[in-house]
């Protein structure tokens, strides 16, 4: 009887990646012609492409039948493209990898070792981060650093998306239908047998990063906000603090002027205090606006993404609400 080869999915979220495309798929068919001991699906996930990228994907396609490509309705972000492709791929493992190259697809044959020793989860370790700013490196240690310390989460630092999980990783993140996703993190809280892998991650092939640091600021909070409530908890500190600290200065005041009868002046002193409660009250107001509004978007229950054509046919977008 004739042995049935597992199915390797590689996952690969584009936007705007129309100079990089025939460079992965050289070395993505270099890599799966080698591993004849399985069969392989590319999963190209075109999110909202203004440039050439989905006709390159199509393409592709044309050349390579293993590949396929997911053309979302409109840009919705890197972490709403991995979750629509996650819910379209057919392997029993995924390698979910960006196009940009930088993490090398010349890992995947050791991921799939791995896999085949029982691991779950093989996610790739960055030991050097080449092409990056000195500051950029220096707040994403700061970030992970505090995350960790308000999370009972183990946050996995120096990591990405690129990683092997096996088909009972990926249904356990399909079960999960967050619209504000923060995928880093779902990855530690779904759990599971996890083994590191070390690399040097390269600079970009080509191309420019779409990522600028609004966008990270932007993921940096939606990471705070998925998986502690320790901004409010510091919220509320601070402001007991500040009611102390008011209380006893209040105090001083009224001891001060019946005692020695000093009459205290401080209009310059009243408005910087007045100024200092009213900035801590808004950054407090923002801070419960900030978790009000994930509560708000999620109480929609939208669904995460529409699909405009999964191949050569478009799509119905039916039950997406999964």
């Amino acid at each position: 009887m004739e042995n049935i080869k597992k199915l390797v999915t590689i996952l690969v979220p584009a936007y705007n990646e129309q100079d990089v495309l025939n460079l992965l798929y050289d070395r993505l068919v270099k890599i799966m012609n080698e591993q004849s001991m399985y069969d392989f699906e590319v999963l190209l996930v075109n999110d909202g492409s203004k440039d050439d990228t989905l006709k390159i994907m199509q393409d592709l396609r044309k050349k390579d039948s293993r590949f396929c490509y997911l053309n979302l309705s409109r840009n919705y972000g890197k972490e709403i493209a991995m979750i629509a492709g996650l819910d379209y791929i057919k392997g029993d493992c995924v390698v979910i990898i960006d196009a940009d190259l930088q993490d090398p697809p010349e890992l995947i044959p050791q991921m799939l070792k791995y896999w085949e020793d029982g691991y779950d989860d093989v996610y790739a370790k960055r030991k050097s981060r080449k092409g990056e700013t000195f500051m950029k490196k220096f707040t994403s240690k700061m970030y992970y650093k505090m995350l960790q310390s308000v999370t009972n989460i183990e946050i996995q630092k120096d990591t990405g998306d690129f990683r092997l999980l096996d088909r009972r990783c990926v249904e356990a993140l399909k079960s999960i239908r967050e619209s504000q996703r923060y995928t880093k993190g779902l990855f530690s809280f779904i759990g599971y047998n996890k083994k590191e892998i070390l690399y040097d991650r390269d600079p970009r092939a080509a191309g420019q990063t779409k990522w600028n640091y609004g966008k990270l600021v932007n993921l940096s909070i939606d990471g705070l906000t998925s998986f502690t409530t320790a901004p409010l908890r510091w919220s509320a500190l601070l402001g007991i603090l500040i009611s102390i600290a008011g209380f006893i200065y209040m105090l001083v005041i009224i001891f001060k002027t019946l005692f020695n009868g000093i009459d205290v002046p401080g209009y310059s002193s009243t408005m910087v205090v007045i100024l200092f409660l009213g900035g801590i009250q808004l950054i407090f107001l923002g801070v419960i606006g900030e978790y009000l509004g994930r509560a708000f978007y999620e109480t929609k229950g939208r669904p995460l993404y529409f699909i405009d054509r999964y191949n050569e046919e478009k799509e119905t977008n039916k039950n997406l609400n999964k």
